[in-house]
């Protein structure tokens, strides 16, 4: 009983904290809008019971579903957070493996250090570090000042309102969730097996794709999920660095929401960015599973 209440606490916060709001948004994107409080008409009245259940089945409306396939304007949002999702994981992974890869190989006295200064930002209010950013990032801010102050240009140049003050600040944002997976993983690498490698005759270069890169794939695969996930739905950077030139789906669900007020259209739009982020993780878990399968 007592491990069966201990496994059962997971399943219970899921079920409160996942499956029922996300039945509730589903529930709303079935419904209809309506100028009212709140703004939509239910077609699912469960005070009716099973009579209820039974009529909304047969008059199922996918009507917002369909609506999001006809405009343009959320496929091409759907795209655009996925493929700046995608490039600011790449980024973030470039920058983010030399890091923890340091890490790993620093003395352990400095260790604890280094992972302090990594996850010392998280002390800073998430809104504030993007509002620095925008005067970083400004035409008159520091950045420009020092690029004309050496020379390097002569006029400001416009970063801020553009795809790469975007890109700055999700992957200075989301730069400690890449890091930390991965220098956990590194960290718990055997050096014997570096030195086997070399004893075997391999370069530090070649025992470092052999061994090292392979080894650290878990955690690069976790780093990549925690960015990757969050910055497809992310909305408060492209609003404050990217302006209206970004097209994110983030944005497009927040003026559904609070701008059009329209309900079960913005509850249609979540559900698909929700399948859009599941589906992947699904696939990748169905993989390893047959991975580790095969290897047993």
């Amino acid at each position: 009983m007592r491990r069966a209440f201990i496994i059962s606490i997971p399943y219970l916060w899921l079920v409160a904290l996942f499956l029922i709001p996300f039945a509730i948004v589903f529930k709303l994107s079935l419904s209809d809008p309506a100028v009212a409080i709140p703004p939509y008409v239910p077609t699912l009245d469960l005070s009716t019971g099973w009579t209820g259940f039974k009529d909304f089945l047969s008059q199922l409306d996918m009507e917002n579903f369909i609506w999001l396939t006809e405009d343009n304007l959320y496929w091409k949002a759907y795209l655009s957070s996925v493929k700046i999702a995608f490039f600011s994981t790449v980024f973030t992974l470039l920058i983010g493996f030399p890091i923890a890869y340091g890490m790993a190989q620093a003395p352990k006295e400095w260790q604890a250090t280094l992972m302090m200064l990594i996850i010392l930002p998280f002390w800073t209010s998430f809104l504030i570090r993007v509002y620095a950013w925008m005067g970083i990032l400004s035409n008159e801010g520091f950045l420009n000042q020092f690029l004309l102050w050496t020379g390097f240009i002569s006029e400001p140049l416009q970063i801020i309102n553009t795809n790469i003050a975007v890109y700055i600040g999700i992957v200075y944002t989301y730069l400690p969730f890449m890091v930390l997976p991965i220098y956990a993983t590194l960290e718990k690498l055997d050096p014997s097996y570096l030195e086997a490698a070399e004893d075997l005759g391999c370069s530090r270069t070649s025992a470092f794709w052999s061994v090292t890169a392979p080894l650290s794939k878990p955690g690069v695969i976790a780093g990549c999920f925690l960015v990757f996930i969050p910055v497809v739905g992310e909305f408060v950077i492209p609003s404050l660095l990217g302006g209206s030139r970004t097209l994110m789906i983030g944005k497009v669900l927040w003026d559904e929401f609070f701008s059009n007020r329209d309900w079960p259209v913005a509850s249609a739009v979540a559900v698909i960015l929700l399948l859009i982020l599941v589906i992947p993780i699904i696939l990748f878990q169905k993989q390893q599973e047959r991975a580790q399968e095969a290897e047993s």
